[in-house]
């Protein structure tokens, strides 16, 4: 089975790994669909994204790496999958999520979507804090894959 994990991944980060890895072993096939999305700023553009992320899972066989704007939706539509991974680390993000797949089944009705918690290790860690550590000039080096790392290192 085929299924889209989506996200910004600004940046990706060793939580985000955990749970592409766990859905590598569930699915003989995952794309990742790294989000333009036009109501954030990201730290990096989307085609750098897509490259660090690609490099972030050069060990994984299964796993396809894709950029996108527009609605999910259509991005499931045009890879034939109606499975959705999605990540949940708190009862904020619940609610969000269950929202957001209903809203996504309300447009396409085929369309399914599994919560994937994450790991003990990294349900604190998100994008947003790394940013913000990094904004300060804290190190992010344990929060990160290495390519990740030295990017944002020669972004100083």
């Amino acid at each position: 089975m085929k299924v889209i994990y989506a996200g910004t991944f600004d940046p990706i980060t060793n939580g985000h790994l955990d749970q592409i890895e766990r859905a590598a072993k569930l699915f003989s096939k995952v794309i990742i669909a790294v989000a333009k999305n036009p109501t954030k700023r990201p730290l990096f553009e989307l085609a750098q994204r897509v490259e660090l992320v690609q490099q972030s899972l050069v060990h994984l066989q299964n796993i396809e790496v894709v950029g996108f704007s527009g609605l999910l939706i259509d991005l499931a539509k045009e890879h034939q999958t109606n499975v959705l991974i999605r990540g949940i680390r708190s009862s904020d993000d619940v609610e969000y999520e269950i929202q957001l797949a209903q809203l996504n089944e309300k447009l396409s009705p085929t369309l399914q979507t599994l919560f994937l918690p994450p790991s003990v290790n990294w349900r604190y860690l998100s994008s947003t804090q790394v940013r913000e550590i990094y904004y300060h000039q804290g190190d992010v080096s344990q929060f990160v894959p290495t390519v990740v790392n030295q990017a944002l290192l020669e972004k100083c």
